[in-house]
């Protein structure tokens, strides 16, 4: 969709690729395996059927990532050629990723729309990592006010799943368990802690879940791909070490796979490195034209929710336009609605969660704002928006024989 005011035949070739929602995206991932196990949910992603499946969730490993860097992933990579790109859903982050794989629903329904969002009874947005204010310190955990099982009220495929029949289990950081993020997304099923899915007992517990009774899902995940994309860069020594240490955890899983057992291996986004230069990390507060008229932003700097002030909308829009249109789609929360960003349909509580002007990347930028976040303007890797580095992520598939 074209930015506003800007029709030019240039600019049409460089529109985003709006996640592929219902079809073959995040959020077919869990129902497709849940049908697979014999539950009644659509198999959209023709995943054979079973009685134990284990899914592992890679935070950064994205398709393009994957493929450029195969030969780091010996085991990965064989699982390539009959593995497909599924989309993240917009934006390409880990809290509305996590949200549409739990709920198979798109972020204009669960209503999770960014690593940072807009909330009505809050005056500035929401971490949804850490569930406390974002850039406010010391952090305020908001658990109690601003309550998970309401931010995000509809019922998780796990818990549909334990209903069903499934054993589920969640091995994952121990961390995760109880936090407002797993509770809004992922909540349902046994969650047993585990330092890191790397360490020797967590592949154990991982066996365990899937040999003890069927039908078994267990849901694993490991955040450390993404953590030294977003410290050192991907492609960087850290991030290296990284990958193949996600592909020897995958090839453990694998055979700790019941007999006609499965396991999926895909990840929430992908990521893209940002130069050092001005040009490439555009800081606001070096911005007066684009700090005028906002109260503040939301999102992460490669796909920027910007809330304005009273009847400031158009003003905003018509200026981020100005200075950003030459490297991020820039539109109003309307145009972006009715072109599908977050999906076939906005529900009404959703929608003040969504900027009044919408800013994603799709040249090599990214948007700051250090005096709410010092840290985020440092960051190498960053994602969030629709450029296929960002959105696409593997959906691989092995099967034990």
């Amino acid at each position: 969709m074209p930015c506003p005011g800007d029709r030019s035949p240039d600019r049409l070739s460089s529109q985003p690729s709006v996640p592929r929602y219902a079809d073959a995206s995040l959020g077919e991932i869990v129902p497709s395996l849940l049908a697979a196990l014999g539950a009644p949910f659509r198999n959209a992603l023709a995943i054979e059927p079973t009685d134990s499946a284990c899914l592992f969730l890679v935070d950064g490993l994205g398709w393009e990532l994957l493929r450029r860097h195969r030969h780091l992933a010996p085991f990965l990579g064989s699982l390539l050629a009959e593995g497909r790109p599924v989309t993240a859903p917009f934006p390409a982050s880990t809290p509305v990723s996590l949200s549409s794989l739990g709920t198979g629903r798109p972020p204009g329904e669960h209503g999770m729309t960014g690593y940072t969002m807009a909330l009505p009874t809050l005056d500035g947005p929401i971490n949804c990592i850490t569930w406390t204010r974002y850039g406010v310190e010391p952090p305020v955990d908001l658990r109690a006010t601003a309550v998970p099982e309401r931010i995000q009220p509809l019922p998780t495929l796990l818990e549909q799943a334990a209903s069903a029949g499934i054993t589920v289990t969640l091995v994952a950081p121990a961390q995760f368990e109880g936090s407002g993020l797993t509770r809004a997304a992922l909540r349902g099923g046994r969650y047993d802690g585990v330092e890191s899915i790397a360490r020797p007992e967590a592949t154990a517990k991982v066996a365990d879940a899937l040999h003890r009774t069927r039908p078994a899902l267990v849901y694993t995940y490991h955040p450390a791909l993404d953590a030294a994309g977003h410290r050192h860069g991907v492609d960087s020594d850290e991030w290296r070490g990284q990958l193949r240490l996600v592909d020897g955890v995958a090839e453990r899983l694998a055979e700790t796979l019941p007999a006609a057992g499965t396991l999926v291996v895909t990840g929430d986004h992908g990521m893209v490195d940002l130069g050092r230069g001005e040009s490439e990390r555009l800081d606001i507060a070096d911005e007066p034209d684009l700090r005028e008229g906002v109260r503040f932003l939301a999102g992460e700097a490669r796909t920027r929710h910007v809330h304005a002030e009273d009847g400031a909308a158009d003003e905003v829009l018509a200026r981020w336009h100005a200075r950003l249109g030459h490297a991020m789609w820039v539109v109003s929360r309307e145009e972006a609605i009715d072109a599908g960003w977050f999906g076939e349909r906005v529900l009404e509580h959703v929608r003040p969660r969504i900027g009044d002007v919408v800013a994603a990347a799709f040249g090599s930028i990214g948007v700051f704002d250090r005096a709410v976040d010092p840290v985020m303007p440092r960051v190498v890797a960053h994602h969030g928006s629709m450029t296929g580095d960002e959105q696409l992520v593997p959906l691989l598939t092995f099967r034990r024989r």
